[in-house]
């Protein structure tokens, strides 16, 4: 898994005009001050505050249509940035599952880090699993959200433990998981066309053409795409872990719906 250590309320009109689309239906209907307020929540950490200005969560969030109430999935959830921020969003009457790969996050600094979180976000809870075998429960998701980690599906790595995996019978068991008319927003670092695997291994980018043909042959359909994350002057030469580059990658934000 690529390592990843891993605004303030912003009015309606910021939220829409920030992300410019390509829709087949019109942007779902959100409850943007629900989201404002959760990105602002007084007790969020340092440490993930200081990440809000290039990921733009409220930005993401609305783009993709998380709503209070619904059961959602931060995959391949890390450190739980996401999954405290939804935890906020779905409120008590809502539940964010947080999809965490056995290997990672089990040191004793990271198991208080994630009690912590779940302490003060009681709508979230982790579910681990072997990295290469993910199985939501049938029809359990109404969102779910992969933030700058599908490429990994597409890695090996005898360090991180990663096996050769799958990624369209991951995309496939994802599928199974989301409700009819469920959304799956992905967020990846846009990486040139060629071999994906070689790509993944070099710059940890991957072309997003390989993301919609994987989605779409699973069954999804690309509802909408959002420059809110684009950046022109990236070098999708470059690793992303590059200095000249990390934090300022150009990156693609896909929303794809399970048909109802």
């Amino acid at each position: 898994m690529t390592p990843r250590f891993l605004f303030a309320m912003a009015p309606v009109a910021l939220v829409l005009s920030a992300c410019a689309t390509t829709a087949v239906d019109p942007t779902p209907a959100v409850d943007t001050a629900a989201i404002a307020s959760a990105v602002a929540a007084s007790d969020r950490p340092e440490n993930a505050r200081k990440m809000d200005e290039g990921r733009k969560p409220a930005e993401v969030l609305a783009f993709l249509g998380l709503e209070p109430g619904m059961v959602a999935a931060d995959l391949f959830t890390a450190t739980g940035y996401w999954a405290e921020i939804m935890g906020h969003v779905v409120g008590e009457n809502g539940k964010v599952i947080a999809y965490q790969p056995d290997q990672f996050y089990n040191d004793d600094k990271s198991k208080a880090a994630w009690a912590e979180l779940i302490a003060r976000t009681p709508a979230v809870e982790m579910a681990r699993h072997p990295f290469d075998a993910f199985a939501p429960p049938a029809s359990s998701l109404d969102f779910a959200i992969v933030n700058d980690s599908y490429h990994d599906l597409y890695w090996t790595s005898e360090q991180y433990k990663i096996p050769f995996t799958d990624p369209k019978a991951y995309v496939r068991a994802l599928y199974a998981g989301m409700k009819p008319g469920g959304i799956v927003g992905v967020i990846d670092h846009v990486g040139l066309p060629g071999d994906t695997r070689a790509v993944v291994d070099a710059v940890h980018r991957i072309d997003p053409a390989v993301v919609r043909a994987d989605f779409e042959a699973a069954g999804f359909v690309l509802e909408a795409q959002s420059d809110v994350l684009a950046n022109p002057e990236d070098d999708h030469t470059k690793l992303v872990f590059d200095p000249s580059v990390r934090g300022k990658t150009d990156r693609f934000v896909y929303r794809f719906r399970k048909p109802r």
